[in-house]
């Protein structure tokens, strides 16, 4: 794209901020430290600090709210943010909304995806997959069968969403797609990451389901390291984690304008 045909596209395009709010209420990823204000000086005083002016200290761990997870999260030797261009934050890409396919500690699969957008190689792919409604900043969510009668937000957003299929990984190596952006905790499915071992009750149901639906165990379907499917995070240079808002089924192009804490 020209600077001519990039400069009125901007004019042109409708922005979308699809970053979900952040406060001191926003959870981080379990495990990780929650965002913290604390005034160490006020205009007239603080506790335990100065005066004469207004002054914040604010610590999160960077896996709070919406964010860009890029390359050095985990691996040493990778790019940082601040070494990504911006023409890795933008371009062409599909938002595909599979929300009615999937259901708690389900697995999506590339058929998914392609049964309802065409994904061009070196797209960006944003999921909707519905759980954005766990969001600690949206209504709360009756069920009559849990506890008090109302959906527990912070354990669906961030422990039963829906993942990738082991094929997937491929897939999404094969198209070079730019990055991928989800409307959940994680990109990877929870009991592919840590929450497995924080939380066995909730992989005990995420395994029983999976043996429901695909009459394998859960190190059968995904094999430990050393045998397993190639990793997601290579897959693609750049994840999206946790956009809040509600997505269609269209091509986008000129993405631009991200809100990234």
């Amino acid at each position: 794209m020209g600077r001519e045909k990039g400069i009125d596209l901007l004019n042109s395009a409708k922005m979308y901020d699809l970053t979900q709010a952040l406060s001191i209420f926003t959870p981080p990823f379990p495990g990780e430290m929650p965002l913290q204000v604390h005034f160490f000086k006020r205009l007239t005083g603080s506790f335990g600090g100065g005066q004469g002016a207004n002054g914040q200290q604010i610590e999160w761990s960077n896996n709070t709210g919406t964010h860009l997870v890029g390359p050095r999260a985990f691996h040493s030797g990778a790019r940082a943010i601040a070494d990504i261009p911006l023409t890795d934050l933008s371009g062409e890409g599909v938002v595909v909304d599979i929300s009615e396919e999937v259901s708690d500690y389900s697995i999506y699969t590339p058929e998914m995806i392609t049964n309802k957008v065409d994904v061009k190689e070196g797209d960006i792919l944003i999921i909707n997959t519905g759980y954005h409604k766990y969001g600690w900043d949206q209504p709360d969510i009756p069920n009559p069968d849990a506890q008090g009668g109302i959906e527990n937000k912070e354990f669906g957003y961030y422990l039963r969403h829906p993942g990738p299929s082991p094929e997937f990984f491929q897939w999404a190596l094969d198209l070079k797609l730019k990055l991928i952006g989800v409307d959940c905790g994680c990109v990877e499915h929870p009991m592919n990451t840590n929450l497995r071992y924080m939380h066995t009750r909730e992989f005990e149901k995420a395994e029983a389901r999976l043996k429901e639906t695909q009459g394998k165990t859960w190190d059968e379907m995904y094999p430990p390291a050393g045998k397993s499917h190639p990793s997601l995070f290579r897959t693609v240079q750049l994840i999206f984690d946790r956009l809040p808002q509600k997505f269609w089924d269209a091509r986008v192009s000129g993405w631009c304008s991200w809100d990234v804490p």
